[in-house]
């Protein structure tokens, strides 16, 4: 199978979030080892009008630079950064034209919202009910335990059988961190998880009054449907993915409803910031998705909130140095 040949072309599928269109689907030796391409459903009329003719040809996908190419043996896709990928032209022939005479339904995620319950929980402080956890909402005081829970999950270190932690002086983090669009398979441990979303607890926001809400999105198919509403980007499907979302309703201040939501994106793309950092500070990398359909990432979360950007985190496949940067007195105008 050429370049890709752990891979093998498996099945199509409806797509998540869009009426038309399909989800072309490759399958290795274990379920992580999946790949997709998503078809809008011009690109699909495209393919299946090469395929019922028998013959060769070339479908331009939306980014104008990804191609698919029908060879009469092969047929192979070229994606915008991305390993290429095969299938045999008569097995996709056969399965794609099958699936272009039923009418589908799209595929639309569902979650069920859970609350988050960090790894680690803060012991009581007063002295009574010695060795016992609570919720930090609950009860008398709930305010400080929010606070005491945030200052434990800060200042918490691995256990022995977790990575060991990286040097975390801050300027070192600026200087050495790089966006990662491969992760490697390694689960990332709860405690830095934990640390990630405190992190985002702690940024700057208008009046205090957090103007944001997180989707954290475990569920696979869910990530699967977010690739889609990020403009095909794969590696939207990485190990820790975060939705941040405005929610200006929340911002309790007398300014009028734009002035409110300018807030609020301020508060979740701060917030998202905050969590970057923390990530590389942890040893982790991430990149930062701000190309998406909220409609469509609306639709797949199930809530009215905008969507200010995904921040997809995890290890990376490879250590990469950063890139170059302008000089500072290109970036920096001073007024005196």
């Amino acid at each position: 199978m050429g370049e890709n040949n752990e891979v093998e072309f498996s099945k199509v599928e409806p797509a998540y979030t869009s009426r038309h269109g399909c989800r072309l689907v490759w399958q290795g030796a274990n379920e992580d080892d999946s790949d997709t391409v998503i078809l809008n459903r011009d690109e699909l009329d495209s393919l299946v009008d090469i395929l019922q003719k028998d013959s060769t040809g070339t479908v331009v996908l939306e980014d104008r630079i990804s191609k698919i190419l029908v060879n009469s043996d092969v047929t192979q896709f070229s994606l915008q950064g991305h390993k290429l990928l095969e299938a045999d032209t008569l097995q996709l022939q056969k399965q794609v034209l099958e699936y272009a005479k039923i009418p589908h339904e799209p595929q639309y995620v569902y979650i069920n919202s859970k609350q988050f319950y960090p790894s680690v929980w803060m012991r009581r402080e007063d002295g009574e009910g010695k060795g016992e956890t609570r919720q930090p909402g609950d009860g008398p005081g709930g305010q400080a335990a929010r606070q005491s829970l945030l200052d434990t999950i800060l200042r918490s270190e691995p256990k022995k059988t977790d990575m060991p932690r990286p040097e975390s002086d801050v300027f070192r983090i600026f200087a050495t961190r790089r966006s990662t669009r491969k992760f490697a398979k390694i689960k990332v441990e709860d405690w830095k998880i934990d640390k990630i979303l405190a992190a985002a607890d702690t940024a700057p926001t208008a009046g205090n009054f957090q103007g944001l809400k997180i989707f954290y999105i475990k569920n696979g198919k869910t990530k699967e449907a977010l690739v889609e509403a990020a403009n095909k980007q794969s590696y939207v499907n990485a190990p820790i993915v975060l939705v941040f979302c405005m929610d200006p309703a929340r911002v309790k201040l007398k300014f009028p409803k734009d002035i409110l939501e300018k807030f609020s994106i301020q508060d979740a793309t701060l917030a998202a910031s905050h969590a970057l950092i923390a990530a590389a500070g942890l040893g982790l990398s991430s990149i930062w998705i701000g190309m998406i359909d909220e409609e469509k990432v609306k639709s797949i979360l199930g809530t009215k909130l905008r969507p200010s950007s995904i921040l997809c985190i995890g290890y990376p496949d490879k250590k990469k140095p950063p890139k170059s940067r302008r000089k500072l007195k290109e970036l920096i105008e001073v007024i005196e």
